[in-house]
């Protein structure tokens, strides 16, 4: 599976944006009302959606379930001017509830369906255990043997992939390695 430039250098920022988003200076876990506080400033957002779209899209995070990971691996190989028609990827997307008064919003935009479909996107690899360590490729990628199958098929066995939050003992891992890196700048550890 190939994955674009463009995607590859997105997915570090929006992961990096969803962790900044993740705690707290004192390491409380503050992710639930961050990204609500940044649903509540998408009237300003939406200036952004084609300069700092990985900012604008944490707004949607756990906001779709994808159906076909054939059609979302067929969008990562895209670069931003042959991304697909939001209405034909939205086909292979579920779209949670609580996101669709904000998707049709971002769909009045001038830059909307484009944006949405960077947004799912970078939700789909951050939400995918095949995408964890997402680099780009020539699609030779051994782990992608199962090419005689149906394409909407799963036939790894996987539910169709939904974005959620890094489990909590990546979340525990990533503390303990802050407090190590703080202790070795000389700061007390917090206990």
């Amino acid at each position: 599976m190939h994955v674009s430039p463009f995607f590859h250098n997105l997915r570090s920022a929006y992961l990096a944006e969803l962790d900044d988003m993740r705690h707290d200076s004192e390491g409380q876990f503050v992710l639930d009302r961050r990204l609500a506080e940044r649903r509540g400033e998408l009237g300003f957002l939406v200036h952004m959606l084609e300069a700092s779209p990985e900012m604008v899209a944490v707004v949607l995070h756990k906001a779709f379930r994808f159906t076909s990971a054939p059609a979302m691996d067929r969008l990562l190989a895209c670069e931003p001017d042959d991304l697909p028609a939001w209405e034909s990827l939205r086909q292979t997307i579920d779209v949670a509830p609580w996101a669709t008064a904000t998707v049709q919003m971002l769909r009045e935009q001038a830059a909307g369906d484009n944006f949405l479909s960077v947004a799912a996107a970078l939700e789909y690899m951050a939400g995918s255990p095949r995408h964890a360590g997402a680099g780009m490729d020539d699609g030779d990628d051994a782990q992608d043997t199962d090419t005689d199958q149906d394409p909407d098929d799963n036939a790894d066995g996987r539910q169709p992939l939904s974005a959620d939050d890094l489990d909590d003992a990546d979340a525990q891992s990533r503390e303990e390695a802050r407090a190590d890196w703080l202790a070795d700048q000389g700061f007390d550890r917090k206990d």
